[in-house]
């Protein structure tokens, strides 16, 4: 280590407005007394279809906002604003693709899926996939896959959600009081303790509310706070670009200002003290310093000095390498008053090392391939660009959230105008998404070793410097909503397969309803709980996790369920074999890969993502498992697809083509 006293007093960032956190509070008290209502709908429904379907009669506008809702994660408004902060606007050909979800998606499989769970009385898609294909193989498998990855993608959007309220709260007393009292609460139980005790009563916050209410409505509670949460998302992002815009001086200047700024330097950094003290002492998130006579530093965690040891843990930290960028910030925000370090500390720097691609250059954050810390080629060299283009649009197609979903609508009526009015809802979202955090680089800087909190703090920044102090509670709700409808969603999924799909098959003669209530109470419960205690230590880049369980999601369900409605000749051996083919030709790209590059980072060949190859190795095991083996019995050919010819409509078709 570099033992260097420090220069120049460190400054913060101006505190979350008192109006920021009564406007977020409001949102909070509408999402629980919407909870409530459901619970009042859900007592004069039968339990299980209103439970987990919402009793089948989503109209097209609650069915496109729970749609775009459940689709639009944390990872939309956390890891994708992370990477376009890291990258540059490289990021809009990496989304690209995203537009067309609705299209693909509606279009392959909406109308179907939506037929045959009526008419089957499916409630659950292991269950429709257990109706199809006869035995407990295939729904078994289904069930397991879709509980162990699911509950892996909740937990970025339970890292988003704690990420939000400490970066909404971490100014005020009682919540850092609070964050004291919950670090000596956890400080002797191993799996509770975090790097940041805000942190962690923020994941434990978010928690507590998301569980209640799931629990509490069910599928309409999911629904309704979907619809809620879809309508913050999208004038959220709408209200952001235009006070981004605006302070950034236009896109121009900030895509000027953007080509001569260079990659920054990671490292850690520990405060230290030559006196005693008496007490903790506190070096707030997100502080500004200089080292020597150039080097200017912005940390991207509070660190806390032990009164014994007169030290604080590493904390992870940025150095700034642009001279021009230099100037600018120690312009803008060295230049006025603020708090200072508490006097005596001394600073020791581990070493910092540079981006692999990029470093040393301008002009890498406005061009293809975009800048990487981690890979020599970049970014998103193009050739990738266009497989993400496959990625998103396929990937999408193949999620059992997306599937579910199109279990619930009416009618046809919904679908139609539910496929175009969200092919326009995900461009009013995605596309200003990458300006505003291309924006976000030049106005909050200094953020790339904790880039998932940049919406959070673009927001607070934005809305203080309008003198719109409670616009940012509505900004922050809008990733929030984010992270808490796909939350709400996918825990009810894992608890509706839990329940339906393992436990009812398991027990012989009927189970009453209060049984099954309690059972599905509780593993929503449960599940919610487990994933709250793996994202105590979530990984750094939440997009990362999202993009592996949605590749492993559709590498193993879009070709089974697309053969399994569309194909009489399919049978269950070619389902299991397609589901497994899928998943592990998809989780190999990533095992070769971290034999290559020594690190969870997948294999592309030919620059095609793993999912396009997981895809690919499904449709190739399916075919050869169902052509090797009988075809399915005549009785689930008939249930499935009436008595006409192979792959023409089911009996009833016309009749039900409204109603479907």
């Amino acid at each position: 280590m570099n033992l260097d006293s420090f220069n120049l007093l460190a400054v913060t960032e101006a505190g979350t407005p008192i109006a920021a956190l009564v406007t977020f509070i409001l949102y909070s008290v509408a999402v629980v007394l919407l909870a409530v209502a459901s619970q009042v709908v859900l007592q004069k429904r039968s339990f299980l279809q209103e439970y987990f379907l919402g009793s089948r009669n989503l109209g097209w506008i609650a069915f496109t906002l729970t749609f775009a809702a459940t689709s639009a994660s944390a990872g939309s408004f956390g890891g994708f604003p992370a990477k376009v902060y890291n990258h540059g606007w490289v990021l809009g050909l990496w989304i690209a693709g995203y537009m067309a979800v609705p299209l693909v998606s509606l279009g392959l499989l909406g109308k179907r899926l939506n037929r045959i769970s009526k008419e089957t009385g499916s409630i659950t898609m292991p269950e429709m996939i257990g109706l199809r294909f006869p035995g407990h193989a295939v729904r078994g498998l289904a069930t397991g896959m879709i509980v162990v990855l699911m509950s892996i993608y909740l937990v970025p959007q339970f890292k988003m959600a704690g990420v939000i309220l400490q970066s909404l709260l971490h100014d005020f007393v009682f919540w850092q009081t609070a964050a004291g009292y919950m670090q000596q609460l956890t400080a002797d139980i191993p799996i509770l303790q975090a790097d940041d005790p805000g942190y962690l009563l923020g994941l434990f916050v978010f928690s507590s509310m998301v569980i209640v209410y799931t629990s509490l409505g069910g599928f309409r509670a999911v629904v309704w706070t979907d619809v809620l949460q879809g309508i913050v998302m999208l004038f959220g992002v709408l209200g952001l670009l235009v006070l981004v815009l605006s302070q950034v001086g236009g896109l121009t200047k900030a895509t000027q200002t953007l080509a001569k700024m260079q990659p920054p330097n990671l490292g850690m950094v520990e405060f230290s003290t030559d006196g005693s003290i008496d007490q903790p002492t506190r070096v707030a998130m997100d502080t500004w310093f200089e080292v020597g006579p150039d080097r200017l530093f912005r940390t991207n965690a509070a660190a806390y000095i032990d009164p014994e040891t007169g030290r604080s843990a590493p904390i992870k930290t940025v150095e700034i390498m642009g001279e021009e960028e230099k100037q600018r910030i120690r312009r803008d925000l060295l230049s006025g008053a603020a708090p200072a370090l508490p006097p005596g500390l001394t600073v020791e720097l581990d070493e910092f090392h540079p981006y692999a691609y990029g470093a040393g250059k301008e002009g890498v954050y406005t061009t293809a391939p975009g800048p990487s810390a981690r890979s020599e080629v970049g970014f998103l060299p193009l050739s990738l660009a266009f497989s993400f283009f496959l990625f998103w649009s396929i990937g999408g197609s193949g999620q059992p959230s997306n599937m579910i979903r199109q279990m619930s609508f009416d009618r046809v009526r919904t679908l139609k105008r539910s496929m175009i009015f969200l092919t326009f809802y995900f461009g009013a979202i995605y596309f200003p998404l990458v300006v505003i955090f291309v924006c976000g680089r030049v106005l909050v800087p200094g953020l790339d070793q904790d880039p998932d909190r940049i919406m959070a703090a673009l927001s607070l920044t934005a809305a203080t410097a309008a003198d719109v102090p409670w616009l940012a509670g509505l900004l922050i709700a809008a990733p929030f909503a984010a992270a808490m409808s796909t939350v709400d969603s996918f825990m009810l999924m894992i608890s509706s397969s839990l329940v339906r799909d393992i436990y009812q098959p398991m027990v012989k003669g009927d189970v009453s309803d209060r049984t099954v209530k309690m059972l599905s109470y509780g593993c929503t419960f449960s599940v919610g709980t487990i994933v709250m205690l793996v994202a105590i230590s979530p990984p750094k880049f939440l997009q990362d996790l999202v993009v592996f369980t949605s590749g492993g999601l559709s590498s193993s369900f879009l070709v089974p369920v697309f053969l399994g409605v569309y194909w009489t000749r399919y049978n269950s051996i070619g389902a299991v074999c397609g589901m497994l083919t899928g998943f592990f030709t998809f989780l190999s790209m990533y095992g070769i890969g971290y034999l290559m590059y020594g690190s969870l980072r997948a294999y592309e060949p030919l620059s095609f993502d793993p999912m396009i190859v997981g895809v690919l190795g499904s449709g190739i095991g399916s075919l050869i498992g169902c052509l090797s083996s009988p075809p399915p019995p005549r009785s689930i050919v008939h249930m499935f697809f009436g008595a006409k010819s192979p792959g023409s409509p089911a009996k009833g078709d016309a009749a039900a083509s409204e109603t479907v």
